[in-house]
């Protein structure tokens, strides 16, 4: 994720809902203050104007996108005032492209865009703008920020490091202690981010070094295959981070193949499976670091909130946030009851 994106309010793990960011005004409020202010008031639970939000975003190829799809389809069914006009989804440019144009041509309230590339979509998004019909630009963040009005994503660099600081306390105590980095693709820039943020880290551990890296390409027969190509090369190491938890399957097949239980593996994104296996600890994955899709609940959550003109309680601001950074937790046995709920198919 870019650095701007980076520097977004940190709004805690994904075991906070969005319900919990966007909540109503408590009752200990006095009453006098809410008869006499003026301006946006606080998001709530309670009907209010009527909002239609578009949504388009990729095809759900992949078990993270397709909790995109069903963390924003189901957040929107909590909202008697919410109407959701989604498309069919696609990783064809031009063909999401005029999804989104659909959608700005019907004059919904209010955008929610999960770009399959965001510098591509960056100028629909403006288009968007101009039209007066505001964005809430999620995850793959529009290369031109007027493009949208907030934005809401996972941080990527933040996988990294926490990935980084976990393995470096695991292996504090070790001289000499080696690692592997299964990566997703490195065309992407979440991807470089995500090893840059895994690099950073290990500098505070001098103890440890990255002894090799190999890029896969989110899927379980890659995580398979790239994964079986490491454990040949490295006959010995201490731990193994692994950016995505679907390619992370087909990573545990062949350790498993292999016979191999002699090093530590920390996973990516919080996928169900995995911490239903970090809970079993019956293998080498023994954390993930989450990368939660519940930004998608919360993007509902905001565009409801710009579409009733209000802002959010708990802040001092009038207006919701122009970037929102989701924090990237480390699920481990001590924690993983807690973020269960949380976990994708």
């Amino acid at each position: 994720m870019p650095e701007t994106s980076r520097r977004g309010l940190l709004f805690g793990t994904a075991a906070v809902s969005a319900g919990v960011l966007l909540t109503a005004c408590t009752s200990n409020e006095p009453k006098e203050a809410a008869a006499t202010d003026t301006g946006p008031v606080a998001s709530d639970d309670k009907p209010g104007k009527a909002v239609t939000i578009g949504f388009a975003g990729p095809q759900a190829d992949h078990g993270w996108l397709n909790a995109i799809n069903d963390q924003a389809k189901s957040r929107a069914k909590k909202y008697s005032d919410v109407t959701l006009d989604i498309t069919e989804g696609s990783n064809d440019i031009a063909a999401q492209i005029g999804q989104v144009e659909t959608l700005i041509n019907k004059k919904v309230d209010v955008l929610v865009i999960l770009p399959a590339d965001g510098k591509a979509l960056t100028q629909v998004g403006l288009k968007a703008m101009r039209a007066g019909i505001p964005v809430i630009n999620l995850d793959r963040i529009f290369s031109n920020p007027q493009a949208f009005r907030a934005y809401i994503g996972g941080d990527n660099y933040g996988m990294g490091v926490s990935a980084g600081n976990y393995i470096g306390q695991k292996l504090k105590g070790k001289k000499d202690a080696k690692v592997i980095e299964l990566a997703g693709i490195d065309g992407l820039e979440l991807t470089q981010q995500r090893s840059k943020g895994f690099d950073d880290a290990l500098k505070n551990y001098p103890n440890i070094k990255k002894v090799a890296r190999q890029a896969a390409d989110f899927t379980v027969e890659s995580g398979q295959a790239k994964m079986a190509q490491l454990l040949q090369a490295q006959s010995s190491f201490d731990a193994l981070w692994n950016h995505d938890d679907d390619q992370g399957v087909g990573a545990l097949r062949a350790i498993q193949q292999a016979g191999r239980d002699d090093f530590l593996m920390v996973g990516g994104a919080g996928a169900k499976a995995a911490m239903d296996a970090i809970k079993a600890d019956n293998s080498v994955l023994k954390a993930t670091v989450l990368y939660p899709p519940t930004m998608a609940a919360s993007a509902i959550d905001l565009a409801r909130t710009l579409g009733q003109s209000k802002g959010i309680s708990g802040l001092a601001e009038l207006e919701i946030p122009a970037q929102v950074t989701l924090y990237s937790a480390v699920v481990d046995k001590d924690n993983v009851d807690q973020y269960l709920p949380t976990g994708f198919r």
